[in-house]
């Protein structure tokens, strides 16, 4: 009988395996695992906007978005998290009886997530709003610390969210101690100019120390991301860190964005091969988009600048499906490892934050008006030559 068990499992798996072989080659979609390049989402919204009467669908069916995504190719889901986001809550009226981005709803969605196939990317904002190159605010509660507690906390705080996702078989396999780290973070303390960067580094270094101590404790060893807001901007904030003691990470970040870049998509391969051969790191586009209408779908205004719309790739589904596709032969030909599409699922809802009510971001999402997949979502399994 054990025989006979074994010799159906491996049948079963051969069999699997062939059909997925025979799809993938019979509707000429790749699907890529994330070893050899990620293809990845940033899903942070959807779990409030779900909740907040959005709905979403593919070929007219409403549907799952994990589900949806997975489907079309996405082999790592970005999730941020905030560290007591109480306003997240406030912003409604009546205020709401749960918060979003904390760990409660990342641990949702990294469930979620798994569940569908797909690994994770968990991005610490080590803030209890957004961290991004204007502000680096540090959580309230530790607010009056002093710069060695501040390191305990920020230590302490990393190991023990990793630990407890990783007791319940949901440890991300990627993790960024910080978001876009233009200014340092944690400010004033962790500031990377004026000649602060030591302070920076050892807080920084800190957090590192917390994502491996953590993974040596794990099955899943968490690749770290240090995470640069565009391309032109990573070199100038490197250089000389790694002498002062900045070496244990193993992914370059960067975000791009054509609205602030100076580096048009065509040239994008030489800024990721110079990071690349100067740092001897991996090299990742870690947020991007573009849009696929000049309309809005709300009375939230949108961000988008369309002076800055390029040529060749109109805001159309057809454009922005075709800009995906070349911005990620310009990753491939750098020697980049992966993309992430920034808040792709960003639809229309009855979802608030600090700005308005609905998105701001629904004409550069992957999804049209009425929730629908657009042609865009499609780029992650086009066939693509990786080095």
């Amino acid at each position: 009988m054990r025989f006979i068990t074994i010799t159906l499992t491996l049948a079963i798996l051969v069999f699997s395996t062939c059909c997925r072989k025979s799809k993938e080659n019979t509707d000429g979609r790749v699907f890529y695992t994330d070893d050899q390049f990620c293809m990845g989402a940033d899903l942070s919204y959807v779990n409030q906007i779900l909740e907040k009467g959005g709905v979403y669908r593919d070929s007219g069916q409403v549907q799952d978005p994990y589900h949806i995504f997975s489907e079309y190719g996405t082999n790592v889901v970005r999730l941020r998290l905030f560290h007591n986001p109480e306003w997240t809550r406030s912003v409604y009226s009546p205020p709401g009886n749960k918060m979003y981005n904390d760990f409660n709803d990342v641990k949702k969605s990294i469930e979620r997530a798994k569940a569908e196939g797909m690994k994770v990317c968990l991005d610490f904002h080590y803030s209890d709003t957004w961290a991004d190159p204007s502000k680096q605010q540090k959580p309230a509660a530790w607010q009056s610390l002093s710069l060695s507690l501040l390191r305990d906390s920020l230590y302490n705080y990393t190991f023990s969210t990793l630990r407890k996702l990783d007791l319940a078989g949901l440890m991300p396999e990627y993790v960024q101690p910080g978001n876009e780290i233009n200014p340092g973070f944690l400010l004033p303390e962790g500031g990377r100019w004026n000649n602060n960067e030591g302070n920076m580094i050892y807080l920084l270094n800190g957090a590192i120390s917390a994502i491996r101590d953590a993974g040596n404790l794990s099955t899943v060893k968490p690749k770290i991301i240090i995470h640069i807001a565009q391309p032109e901007n990573a070199d100038s904030w490197l250089n000389g860190l790694g002498l002062k003691g900045l070496t244990d990470y193993d992914i370059i970040g960067l975000s791009y964005y054509y609205i602030w870049s100076t580096v048009k998509p065509e040239e994008l391969s030489n800024s990721i091969a110079m990071l690349k051969t100067k740092y001897r790191k991996d090299v990742m586009i870690m947020e991007t988009a573009y849009p696929w209408t000049t309309e809005n779908a709300d009375s939230y205004g949108n961000i988008i600048e369309i002076s800055k719309i390029h040529g060749n790739y109109p805001a159309t589904a057809e454009g922005q499906f075709n800009y995906l596709k070349l911005l990620v032969k310009e990753i491939i030909e750098g020697g980049g490892k992966g993309i992430f599409y920034w808040e792709p699922a960003w639809i229309t809802s009855g979802m608030k934050d600090l700005w308005g009510t609905g998105s701001a971001w629904d004409c550069n999402t992957l999804f049209d008006f009425s929730g629908n997949t657009l042609k865009g979502i499609n780029y992650m399994t086009e066939k693509y030559e990786l080095n």
